[in-house]
């Protein structure tokens, strides 16, 4: 089956065709490391992280690299206020970052480069742009990327230059669409970012990167010193970088090439909470250490997250979150039984429902990744299995089988919630159990009630099943 993925450059779902397979060069926009990131952000990390493993899973060998941007306006002035140097500002929340990344089960990506790290190959850009007259120095001394002298801007958004505001010198990082004509590829430095430690020499002034020149300078530095090449087979992001950011991305990196920058762009739609987009400015932010301190499990936010496609915006509510939650249950359970029902076999016989299992994740992946449909081929097996484990329909080879398949799948979604129970508190709660088998065994009823209330006391609920009692731990 040929996977098919959504382009933002064409607006058209096509056969993706990579540029030199099984090779896969996947860039995905990564944080600006100057606060925590919002579970909004990590939306668009976990549609890449579905991408990357979806990709794996079908036997491309995917190199991975998303970005730390550790130098703008917004972090430069926090430094500034906060009487320290910009690495020393944000160390602490790329650190932070890598903490919730691994909570919420994101493979690590193969580098995670720093602007402040390739200032000579963004200073190198810069030069090449000049060279070919499309970039010029300013009255202010900082340089600008000339969007009237490169061809076909504005293809990626979509977005007739006429649109846009004539003359318009922008040398913040932080502006709306009306503001963007020339923009700034080196900012003539401050006397705030020679304070902060956020100023460089280069033959065209001292000053520091804009921030739509970091991502090309490092996207290309990477793809040359490994592959020799000068595209990218996917560039994934948030929808609201596709202007500015990905447009001049465009401009400045095939500007200096002459090459395609991106043979297909991919971007995932916003995170609302309660309808609407979050934002510092309305208070409504909230952040994976948020999820965590709340007790949600990263199984259940990855669940939430892709039983709506990434194109479609996603709206988070408690009782969304509930749902996804019990969803990640249940699929824990049938993993439970199937680990029972094998005992330690080994694979033999492939029941005909993994065939189908494996046909309908499959279509559903291959069809822009549509996660929603994917799971919905899941719980469809999981009714299915549980029916037939149940009627003992399946031997231990068998169901070893099973299991070799729904964990090659789960190994894509990451929906399963794993067992992080204390060793004394399985030992306690086995107890417990034999206990009250103790108790029924005798009659004394009332004393098996008491033991259950105990363990439900401490946020464990027990299950009589026909294989025995089952327990769980109920999340926070």
């Amino acid at each position: 089956m040929v996977l098919r993925l959504y382009n933002t450059l064409s607006r058209r779902v096509e056969p993706f065709e990579p540029l030199a397979p099984p090779r896969v060069t996947l860039y995905t926009c990564g944080p600006t490391v100057w606060s925590y990131a919002h579970v909004g952000n990590f939306r668009t990390f976990l549609f890449s992280d579905l991408l990357r493993r979806y990709l794996e899973y079908r036997g491309y060998d995917v190199f991975t690299v998303m970005n730390l941007t550790d130098v703008d306006d917004r972090i430069i002035k926090a430094a500034g206020e906060a009487g320290t140097s910009v690495r020393e500002f944000t160390d602490r929340f790329a650190e932070a970052f890598f903490e919730d990344r691994d909570y919420l089960r994101i493979k690590p990506a193969d580098l995670y480069p720093r602007a402040t790290a390739h200032i000579e190959h963004m200073i190198a850009l810069v030069e090449q742009l000049l060279d070919r007259g499309l970039a010029y120095r300013g009255e202010d001394g900082s340089v600008y990327f000339s969007v009237g002298a490169f061809n076909g801007y504005g293809r990626l958004s979509r977005l007739d230059t006429r649109e846009l505001k004539p003359g318009a010198r922008v040398s913040s990082d932080e502006y709306s669409k009306e503001d963007a004509r020339d923009f700034a590829l080196w900012k003539t430095a401050s006397t705030l970012d020679e304070t902060v430690g956020a100023a460089w020499d280069a033959p065209f002034g001292r000053g520091r990167p804009g921030w739509h020149l970091e991502c090309s300078a490092m996207a290309l530095a990477e793809i040359r010193g490994r592959f020799g090449i000068e595209t990218l087979d996917i560039h994934a992001g948030g929808v609201d970088l596709v202007f500015p950011h990905h447009e001049n991305e465009i401009a400045q990196s095939e500007g200096a090439t002459g090459r395609p920058f991106v043979r297909c762009w991919m971007h995932g739609e916003f995170l609302l909470i309660g309808g609407t987009k979050m934002s510092k400015r309305f208070g409504n932010t909230l952040t994976v250490r948020d999820l965590r301190e709340e007790g949600v499990d990263p199984a259940s936010f990855r669940m939430l997250v892709f039983s709506t496609h990434y194109r479609q915006q996603l709206n988070l509510t408690d009782e969304a979150l509930e749902a996804a939650t019990e969803g990640a249950q249940r699929l824990a359970e049938l993993r439970e039984r199937l680990g029972r029902a094998a005992a330690g076999a080994s694979p033999d016989g492939v029941p005909r429902e993994v065939e189908q299992l494996e046909r309908a994740f499959a279509e559903a992946m291959n069809d822009d990744l549509s996660a929603p449909n994917a799971l919905a081929a899941v719980f469809t097996f999981v009714r299915v299995a549980n029916r037939r484990l149940d009627e003992g329909a399946w031997s231990a080879g068998e169901a070893a089988a099973v299991i070799e398949t729904f964990d090659r799948i789960m190994e894509v979604l990451e929906v399963v919630p794993r067992a992080e129970v204390e060793d004394d508190l399985t030992a306690w709660v086995a107890e417990r159990i034999k206990a009250r088998q103790r108790a029924r065994k005798a009659g004394d009823y009332a004393a098996a009630d008491a033991i259950r209330d105990e363990v439900a006391a401490c946020g464990i609920d027990l299950k009589d099943t026909p294989e025995g009692t089952r327990w769980t731990k109920r999340a926070g």
